[in-house]
Formats: C-alpha cells, structure tokens, sequence
C-alpha cells in the first residue's frame, strides 16, 4: 500500500473561519489554523471593534505575509454559525478559482468624482491586461469607511468607470457606538478610506438585494436639511422628528435605534423603492440618516412585512438562477438585526443564515450597484463547478 501524498489538496472556492479568541494574536492564530497554509488569491477579515484593528493587521501581516489581506470592521459579524459579536470571519478566496485585482481610494473626506472615476477605470484596465480564462466573468466588492458620508458620490463614480461590472458591498461598522470605522488594506486598518476589489471566476455567481419593506401612500418632503452632514431639520415645513413621528403613528419620546429600524423611510429611484434609515435624533428635533438625503426628496413611509419569510425567497430566486450556492458573502444593515431583535425572531434569522451558509457583516449601510442603500441585505452567492462535490 502506497504512502499518502503528504501535501495538502488546494483549496477551491470559498473557505469560511471564525474566531472568538480574547486576543488579537490568538485570534488571528485560531483564523490561520483554519485556513490554507498557500493557495489563496486573498483573505477577507470582517472584524468586531472589540479588537483593535492596527493589532490585528499587524500580526495578520506576520502571518499571511505573501497573501493580499482586506477587509474592514463590524457592527455585527454573519459568521458560519449565524449571527455573532465580539468575533472575527475571514473569507480566503482559492487562487485556483479566483483572480482579485484591488484599488484603495484614500482621503475620502475630500473625495472628487473624477478621481473616482480615474482609480476606478485604472483598475478595470489592470483586470484587462491580465487575459482571463474562457468561461470567465468579473464582479466587485466595495469595502467603505462607514462615517464618511461619502458612500453616493464613491459608488456613482467608481460604477460608471466599471463597463456596468456588477458592484455589491458594505460600510464598515463600530459596533453602536458610530464613532470611528476601519477599512483593511496593503497589511494596515486605515480611516477615511475604501477599497475596491474586482474578482474574476469561472464559478457561477449572483447579486443578491433583499429587504422586507412595502410602500404605503403616506408621503414627508424634505423640506430642510443639512446636506453634508445628511440632516434633516423640517419634514412637510414641520420639525423633522415631529412629523415623522406624526406620519408613522407613535410618540417622539419613544424614537431609538430600535424603532428607527422598525420604521424607515423609503425614497423611489428607478421605479424601484430603497430604504432611507435613521442614525438618530438630535436634542433640536433634528434626524440624521445613514443616507444622503436633499430638499426637495419625497420620502414614504414603509409597512414591514416578514423578514424571514422575505429572506427565504430570495435565497430560493438565487438557486433558481445559478444552482447550488456554495456560499452567500452578504453585507447587512445593522438596523435589519434590531429590528429582529426587538421584535423576536433574530434567533429564527440567524439560525436561517447558518443553515444557507450566508457569511459576512453587519454595516452602517449596503452598496448595490450606483446605490447606497439603508436596512437591506446585499451580497453576492457563489456557486459551485459543475460536477464539484460539497
């Protein structure tokens, strides 16, 4: 009987990790233990602020020097066990599967169109000189700072620079706390930026965009706001939170995160509706939104309807189209997860993640597309070779 050959098969699509450890150093151990060792195009960290992210980097850059390694904070972690907190998920892409092309965007606080549009197109012509293999197609992942409040202008100008690549991603989160987020880039946590990744593969995959919201005929006009600093100060030439209170049929002392996630607003772009949430509200009646907003924009009050029920279809519009999945990398408000909390069924929703394989993190806001959206669930499924065993 011959001897087994001692080298490690290499890896193919998608292998998911996850860590609890106390400290960054074990925990980026505990990732690499489970992991390949070689093979990998890159590695993906969605990392709790219950670490610190420079420590973090710093001993993934010891570990994992020779693999490009991005990613970026949570307010939430989708690990392979369902939902999560204090924790970290790493995603490696096998070389043989995938090609990554990445392009950082610094400085996003004075972030110009135009140069979006020029690191946008630069990378496209880095992917074109770089001959793919028949079969082959191309999507991106955007990984953004998520108190930049620049996420509209950065996906409308990196988008028209991609030759319509279809675009899916998320904002970095702190937690709850909305303080300071980190994007993950050339073995550094760095603010004020984002990275744009395009991946190509011969493996079927999907966008995916889900939400649970309908619109109702109830309409608010932005009537006065702060653009740069998305605040809304007068709905219907009315106090903001005074007459969102009004329309959507509550008391203004009841106004929380949670309540804000039960209640968001929708604006209709396209003929299609897109949720607008609200960060919070401000001593002087003002509101603050996770998205930009304008005077003059007509906002609709939305009616809920069921999340897990609306989950399930989508996943099962996403086998419909490109067979079994092998994994679901999604980007999900962090609003989504209070609201299933507040209302009881987060253990139904997490358990549903966990059985369909749906990894990621939880974000101060989703890219889908040109768009920037609030309270939805974003992603891209990864399917399987043909022939390929589980």
């Amino acid at each position: 009987m011959g001897n087994a050959d001692p080298r490690p098969a290499r890896p193919s699509g998608v292998i998911a990790a996850k860590s609890k450890a106390a400290t960054e150093a074990a925990a980026v151990a505990d990732i690499c233990g489970q992991l390949p060792a070689d093979g990998l195009a890159m590695v993906l960290i969605f990392l709790s602020p219950h670490y610190d992210p420079n420590a973090f980097m710093s001993e993934m850059t010891i570990r994992l020097a020779d693999i490009p390694v991005y990613g970026c904070t949570t307010a939430g972690e989708l690990s392979p066990d369902g939902w999560d907190d204090n924790s970290v998920v790493a995603l490696g892409f096998a070389a043989d599967d995938f090609t990554v092309f990445a392009q950082p965007i610094f400085g996003l606080s004075g972030f110009r169109v135009d140069e979006g549009r020029r690191l946008g197109l630069q990378l496209r012509q880095d992917l074109s000189q770089h001959e793919g293999r028949d079969g082959e197609s191309v999507f991106g992942l955007v990984l953004i700072d998520g108190m930049c409040q620049r996420e509209e202008a950065i996906m409308s100008a990196i988008y028209a620079s991609l030759d319509n690549i279809p675009l899916v991603g998320g904002s970095a989160g702190d937690g709850l706390r909305f303080e300071q987020t980190w994007v993950f880039h050339d073995g550094k946590a760095h603010t004020d930026m984002a990275v744009l990744i395009l991946i190509r593969t011969s493996l079927p995959f999907r966008l995916f965009k889900c939400d649970n919201f309908e619109p109702t005929s109830t309409k608010m006009v932005v009537t006065e706001a702060d653009l740069e600093q998305r605040i809304v100060k007068q709905l219907n030439a009315e106090p903001a939170a005074e007459e969102y209170c009004r329309a959507i049929g509550i008391a203004d002392s009841e106004l929380d995160p949670f309540l804000f996630a039960a209640h968001p607003v929708l604006v209709r772009v396209g003929g299609s509706y897109f949720a607008r949430s609200i960060q919070r509200v401000s001593p002087d009646g003002s509101l603050r939104f996770f998205c930009a907003i304008d005077e003059g924009m007509v906002l609709t009050a939305a009616r809920s309807r069921n999340s897990v029920a609306a989950a399930r279809e989508m996943l099962a519009e996403v086998r419909d189209d490109i067979g079994e999945v092998s994994i679901f990398i999604g980007f999900e408000c962090i609003l989504r997860r209070l609201d299933a909390e507040q209302h009881q069924f987060a253990r139904e929703m997490s358990e549903l993640y966990r059985e369909n394989r749906i990894v990621g993190f939880h974000t101060y806001g989703e890219q889908y597309g040109s768009m920037h959206v609030n309270q939805t669930l974003t992603g891209v499924a990864i399917g399987k070779r043909p022939g390929a065993q589980q």
